[in-house]
């Protein structure tokens, strides 16, 4: 297993404590800052973004690998020199990287997810995209590339860099005195995470923000200005899957709706949130005013709730087993066994949705799924192999009784 895989054993756990520790805090101080279905809904997108992640699927423009091949003209000695340049440059591709996601239509699709939570806690640091296919970031890595910096120092400093951006999704700190100049901090992030009007657009950096003061992007929180946390056209559902595509799906449709070819095209490239005029007439959006905003909420029972964390806690085991057992199977099980785990998330959370039927529906795949996977298979494989299928199995069984049940005995939503 690669380094980022390894690393997930260690860090999930430490994750889920500082997320239970939040939650502990949160209610000794009075303070509401997870909904539960909400929660869950992060904690699968980051379950998804992880087996997507894991399994290195995508395209790839440019690797980095390749640029020091061609383009090294000085190779630098000391590893503690070339560890410290490679986090600078990681960072500073990390701010024009997450820049990009936020001001070009398209790329927003990629990121959209990340901001739909209407919460702002340590679950919803979790919240990322498995619709990031087109991987083009070492272009932004050319300075570290130039002095010849290893590829594998960025293997071990890429994970490393990500998992440093989890705690500081947060409303439980304040201000941070003198780490507020120069790193990214809770008050920094909670101005980037908002709708508001003064705080939207800002403090892309991700550890250092310094970048954004030199590109003048940052925003102070101001204790005036309570942030309004989530999207300007509101998720107005809990299914990471329906999030991660709805930008993309809207930008087709426009695309399609649109009657000059030129807005056909450009419109993928156009700033965010950008559309032609005539549509805003035609096929009106929803949008949300930060003053006004009222918060998408399912008055789902506390037994489905409970089951739900449940499937989610499990779907989460099961792709840690994936990955344990991923050097013994071919790519194409590996693969459809992410599949079968997205397949599970979109279930699970549909129903929390209302959307019985879909659920109901979306299980009945997951279980012809997993049993053409089971029977593909050579019946020489090892024995630890031949438990893993089964476990994965009696879960997708269980798992739609489990829906069907709830289909019956789930009060019809209301849904605000």
């Amino acid at each position: 297993m690669n380094f980022f895989i390894q690393s997930l054993f260690i860090v999930i756990p430490i994750f889920i404590i500082l997320i239970v520790i939040e939650i502990i805090i949160a209610k000794k101080m009075g303070v509401k800052v997870n909904n539960p279905a909400d929660m869950i809904s992060s904690l699968s997108s980051g379950i998804t973004n992880i087996a997507k992640d894991g399994l290195k699927f995508g395209i790839l423009i440019i690797s980095y690998s390749w640029l020091v091949k061609y383009i090294t003209i000085y190779k630098l000695e000391p590893v503690w020199l070339a560890i410290i340049i490679a986090f600078i440059v990681q960072d500073f591709s990390g701010y024009w990287q997450h820049r990009m996601n936020h001001r070009v239509n398209i790329f927003w699709n990629r990121h959209i997810i990340h901001h739909s939570s209407e919460e702002f806690n340590l679950s919803c640091a979790l919240r990322q995209g498995v619709s990031t296919i087109v991987r083009f970031g070492a272009i932004f890595m050319v300075p570290a590339a130039l002095l010849g910096i290893s590829p594998a120092i960025f293997a071990v400093l890429g994970p490393i860099h990500l998992f440093m951006q989890f705690w500081y999704h947060t409303r439980l700190i304040n201000n941070m005195g003198w780490l507020e100049k120069f790193f990214v901090t809770p008050s920094h992030h909670r101005v980037h995470h908002a709708i508001n009007e003064k705080y939207i657009d800002k403090n892309y950096g991700q550890i250092l923000i310094i970048w954004d003061k030199l590109f003048g992007t940052f925003q102070l929180e101001i204790e005036e200005e309570k942030p309004v946390f989530g999207i300007i056209r509101p998720a107005n559902t809990w299914n990471p899957i329906i999030i991660n595509f709805k930008h993309a799906w809207q930008l087709l449709r426009d695309a399609y709706f649109a009657k000059e070819w030129k807005d056909k095209l450009r419109i993928w490239f156009m700033p965010t949130g950008w559309r032609p005029k005539d549509l805003e007439k035609l096929h009106p959006i929803t949008t949300v005013d930060p003053e006004s905003q009222i918060k998408y909420s399912t008055k789902n029972s506390y037994q489905l709730i409970i089951w739900s964390f449940l499937q989610m806690f499990i779907t989460g085991a099961l792709m840690l087993l994936m990955f344990s057992i991923s050097s013994q199977i071919s790519n194409i099980t590996l693969l459809s066994l992410a599949l079968f785990l997205i397949l599970n998330v979109f279930s699970y959370t549909s129903m929390l949705d209302g959307r019985k039927k879909i659920s109901i529906t979306t299980d009945m795949i997951k279980l012809l799924f997993i049993f053409y996977i089971i029977l593909s298979q050579d019946s020489n494989i090892e024995q630890f192999i031949k438990y893993s299928f089964i476990i994965f199995a009696s879960y997708a069984i269980i798992s739609t009784f489990g829906t069907l049940y709830f289909t019956k005995a789930e009060p019809r939503l209301n849904i605000s």
